[in-house]
C-alpha cells in the first residue's frame, strides 16, 4: 500500500508565515495551488509574448508539488532558511531526503515520473516556479496590508525587491498587468 497521495493530501495542515501575524491563515495546499496558477500564467506568456517554448503543464504540476517536502519538514521560515549559506544549504539536503522519502512511497513504476515532479530538471520549469513561489509570498503581503496588517510591510518590500531582481520579462508583465487588482477590495474591482 502506497502512503504517497494520504501524505500529499496532509500539505492542508502546514500552515505558512508562522513567525507573522496574519488576518488569515494560509497553508502550503492553498499556496501550491496559487503557485500553479501564477507559475501557469507566466509560463503562458513567456510562451505567447516572448516567444518561449517552455511546456506550461509542466510548470504547473511542478508548481502544485513545490513544497510537498514540507509535508515532512513543516515550513521553516524564510528568514531562517537564507539565514546563512550553511542554514540554506543544509536546509536543501533535508528537503532532498524528504523528497526521497516521498518519492519511495511511490510503486517503483511511478517514480520516475514523479520525481520529474518533484524535482523538475528543466531549467525553465524551475525558474518559472520560483518566480510564482515569490510572486504568491508578495500577493500575500499585499492581501495581509489591504487588511490592515501592516507587519507585512517590510515583507512586502522584500518581496518585490527580489521579484525585480528575477528580470524576467514574463513576471514583469503579469506586475504591469495583474498585480494592482490584488491590493483592491471586491468593490473596487468591479
Amino acid at each position: 500500500m502506497s502512503h504517497f497521495f494520504a501524505y500529499i493530501n496532509r500539505m492542508r495542515f502546514i500552515n505558512r508565515w508562522a513567525l507573522m501575524r496574519n488576518s488569515y491563515t494560509e497553508n502550503i495546499q492553498e499556496h501550491s495551488h496559487q503557485v500553479a496558477v501564477l507559475a501557469h500564467a507566466l509560463a503562458v506568456i513567456r510562451n505567447r509574448c516572448f516567444g518561449g517554448c517552455v511546456d506550461e503543464g509542466a510548470v504547473a504540476v511542478a508548481a502544485l508539488y513545490h513544497d510537498a517536502p514540507e509535508i515532512l519538514t513543516g515550513d521553516l521560515p524564510t528568514p531562517i532558511k537564507y539565514y546563512n549559506p550553511q542554514i540554506r544549504d543544509s536546509y536543501k539536503q533535508v528537503e532532498y531526503v524528504a523528497e526521497d522519502k516521498l518519492l519511495h512511497m511511490l510503486p517503483r513504476e511511478l517514480q520516475g515520473d514523479y520525481e520529474e515532479v518533484l524535482r523538475p530538471s528543466d531549467e525553465q520549469v524551475q525558474e518559472l516556479v520560483k518566480a510564482a513561489d515569490k510572486l504568491s509570498a508578495h500577493i500575500k503581503c499585499l492581501e495581509e496590508l489591504k487588511a490592515g496588517n501592516g507587519e507585512f510591510r517590510a515583507a512586502a518590500e522584500q518581496t518585490r525587491a527580489a521579484l525585480d531582481k528575477m528580470d524576467l520579462p514574463e513576471l514583469k508583465y503579469f506586475c504591469e498587468n495583474f498585480l494592482g487588482s490584488f491590493a483592491l477590495t471586491l468593490d473596487e474591482m468591479e
